[in-house]
């Protein structure tokens, strides 16, 4: 079983920034691809970005493509999400997800779900 704990949610004005973080634990957690999605009110969970175990590929939905930036440290085990010139539509729920298989924009294929931070960005 692996445990995702997101963190780093808040409160910002648009253009300001945020870093998300996601936490893993659990037994022998290793070979995880990591993904981002996000849930805005009345909508579907939605693919932010994902980054693969040897951190060499990462893949990003195109509304967030040179705001945001995944990265991952092992040694900690942690997974982040910077996120740069934030708008108002960047406005959801984040979550973190793990899956065994390869990088993927489609939630079902993520086995382990973080409970969510909530992000906030005024205009």
């Amino acid at each position: 079983q692996v445990q995702l704990v997101d963190t780093g949610g808040g409160l910002v004005q648009a253009g300001g920034s945020l870093r998300l973080s996601c936490a893993a634990s659990g037994r022998a957690f290793g070979g995880y691809t990591m993904g981002w999605f996000r849930q805005a009110p009345g909508k579907d969970r939605a693919f932010v970005a994902a980054i693969s175990w040897s951190g060499g590929d990462t893949a990003y939905r195109d509304s967030v493509k040179g705001r945001f930036t995944i990265s991952k440290d092992s040694a900690k085990n942690t997974v982040y999400l910077q996120m740069n010139s934030l708008k108002p539509e960047d406005t959801a729920v984040y979550y973190c997800a793990a899956t065994l298989g390869p990088i993927s924009s489609s939630p079902p294929r993520y086995a382990y779900w973080g409970q969510g931070t909530q992000v906030t960005v005024s205009s």
